[in-house]
């Protein structure tokens, strides 16, 4: 059984003579443990597809299946509580709280999921560890480096133990160098602990990195590509 699959899904926004498919049939499958790159040129609907897969956004038609189950029937506050428990997010905006700390920003997923504040602090302090951030735990966010903010967003991704981490173009706002470490930081997690990865990118380089290459145009998959890593 896959641990995530997309059938047929269509996404279209607005009616009639301005409506627009975004996505217009797309169908593939993630399993457990893999790294799959979504690629494709600006507007070609990958953006979209990730929003669908984890369950930011619904699909017009086709069915979003987790661990087996269709995802459509269940229910908002149920369906905040499977995302915030089963996904990790690193966006290239970042989406830190600027005025909160590096420590305040990674227990937030867990102060939704309702942890107790000394278990909130150990699993955040675990995670900035694991990112090598233990020294910046008390700076705020609006004080770092832009590798530091991605870097506390990883270790944000990862406070809940997700099983897949969706990464939407993960090195776009950094610079080559930066950008490498952090492409390094989450591969090397994905392979230590399992995790499913994500990665919605235009580069190449990045995608390559990845097992498999999903590539889609005009909202339609055109190409699959599994790399032998």
């Amino acid at each position: 059984m896959s641990l995530l699959t997309a059938e047929q899904v269509v996404r279209s926004y607005g009616k009639g003579a301005t409506e627009f498919q975004a996505l217009r049939g797309v169908s593939l499958q993630i399993e457990t443990g893999e790294s799959v790159a979504i690629v494709g040129k600006s507007g070609s609907g990958k953006s979209t597809l990730m929003h669908i897969l984890a369950l930011l956004d619904k699909p017009t038609s086709g069915t979003i299946t987790l661990n087996g189950q269709p995802t459509h029937s269940i229910k908002a506050k149920a369906l905040n509580k499977l995302r915030n428990e089963t996904f990790g997010f690193v966006f290239q905006q970042f989406f830190l709280n600027a005025q909160d700390t590096v420590l305040e920003n990674v227990m937030l997923p867990l102060k939704i999921a309702g942890l107790k504040g000394s278990q909130r602090k150990q699993r955040a302090l675990a995670a900035i560890k694991s990112v090598g951030l233990e020294s910046k735990a008390d700076n705020k966010a609006n004080d770092l480096s832009g590798g530091q903010k991605q870097r506390v967003c990883i270790a944000r991704a990862l406070v809940n133990h997700p099983k897949i981490i969706f990464a939407d173009e993960p090195t776009g706002n950094l610079d080559s160098r930066t950008g490498e470490m952090i492409e390094d930081m989450l591969f090397k997690l994905h392979k230590e602990q399992q995790i499913t990865l994500i990665v919605v990118t235009h580069d190449p380089e990045l995608a390559q990195k990845c097992e498999r290459q999903i590539e889609i145009k005009d909202g339609q998959v055109i190409a699959e590509v599994n790399d032998e890593n």
